[in-house]
């Protein structure tokens, strides 16, 4: 009905028109048409399945009701890490150059004996053995504009420090890694002999070999030390191998009640940055620094015991004339030229300066994983 009202009132001033009425009439006329359909607004028809009044449905508004604009984040990935601190001696420099450590690997002669009125033969010393570490820089720069950080209404910016600063761990952990996975410290292992390396998988009978061959290290002067399996690093293909042999009353791979002499005494890490191919993982076994025999060591620059995360400073002031006294302005402004706020997660440290970085070998052992 509303429609009909509408459709005569239009066809009623296109008749004035045509007989040249004056503006003002053609506009009363549609002024009583509208005030006719507005008093019909809410009114219902005798027949209940019509209605008089118009109905707006969601279809008439498909930006303002239909889409759909909430949008949030969702938590991302969690990292896997990797604890490595017990393997290494950590260490601390004062400065980028090389620095110097001794270490005395070997005791002094036996006793011989003398007869009456014999003179004891003159004894030996060795030198100590000399190790040299340093650090380097590892930095990485993010640059980001005024405007991406005013509209970041998901706060997705706000958490990138912290980002950062996982990210300068990951790399960490990926270069302690390094120290042992490359292909030289692996050479060095490997070509020391039976004592040092092995190709067989992870079973407990492969770790109580790798243990007795820690019980028989010798110093430089071929004199025995005490020289422990204390952890075992492995893929991560392995940590249910592992933990099956640690909770094992019995010999997990054996059929026979033979006792599991192997369950205590170790402990594993795992090393997500470790690569192979199941089910040839690899592993390795060290024994760890306490025990005075150091077979990996991370420097520190002095100072700088972790990772720290820098802004450039805006260079911006605000003034309120051309000769008046500027005042700082907020860092988030970022610089003069385009605006950019410019950050840089920094972090210094470094290794032991040598062919595989390896500080002593009869601190380690490893496995290719491969049967038998």
């Amino acid at each position: 009905m509303r429609k009909v009202l509408y459709m005569l009132g239009r066809i009623r001033q296109d008749q004035l028109r045509e007989a040249k009425a004056p503006d003002k009439a053609i506009a009363e006329v549609g002024d009583k048409f509208a005030w006719m359909d507005k008093q019909m607004n809410g009114f219902g028809a005798v027949n209940n399945n019509e209605k008089l009044a118009e109905v707006m449905t969601s279809g008439d508004f498909t930006y303002a009701v239909m889409e759909f604009v909430q949008r949030q984040m969702l938590p991302g990935y969690e990292r896997k890490g990797f604890a490595f601190e017990p393997l290494v001696k950590q260490d601390t420099v004062p400065n980028f150059l090389p620095v110097t450590r001794y270490q005395n690997r070997c005791g002094v002669d036996d006793l011989e004996y003398v007869g009456e009125k014999g003179q004891a033969r003159p004894g030996s010393v060795q030198d100590a053995t000399k190790r040299q570490w340093q650090v380097w820089r590892w930095e990485k720069q993010y640059d980001f504009s005024y405007e991406a950080l005013k509209n970041d209404d998901l706060g997705y910016l706000q958490s990138t420090a912290a980002a950062m600063g996982e990210s300068a761990r990951r790399t960490l952990e990926k270069y302690v890694s390094r120290l042992y996975t490359n292909a030289l410290s692996i050479a060095q292992l490997t070509g020391a002999g039976a004592l040092y390396s092995t190709t067989g998988r992870l079973t407990s009978a492969r770790i109580s070999a790798a243990r007795m061959a820690f019980n028989q290290r010798l110093d430089a002067c071929d004199e025995p030390i005490n020289a422990n399996l204390n952890w075992i690093v492995l893929h991560s293909g392995l940590v249910d191998v592992a933990r099956t042999i640690q909770s094992s009353q019995l010999v997990p791979e054996l059929a026979t009640n033979a006792a599991n002499v192997v369950r205590t005494g170790w402990d594993w890490i795992e090393d997500p940055y470790i690569t192979g191919t199941a089910p040839d993982l690899p592993w390795w076994a060290f024994s760890g620094p306490a025990n005075g025999i150091i077979p990996l060591v991370l420097a520190r620059m002095q100072g700088m015991p972790g990772p720290i995360i820098v802004r450039k400073k805006s260079d911006i002031e605000a003034v309120t004339s051309v000769l008046g006294t500027g005042r700082p302005v907020d860092p988030i402004l970022g610089d003069f030229e385009s605006g950019n706020v410019v950050l840089k997660v920094m972090d210094v440290w470094g290794t032991y300066v040598s062919t595989g970085n390896l500080v002593d070998i009869s601190g380690g052992y490893y496995s290719s994983g491969i049967a038998p």
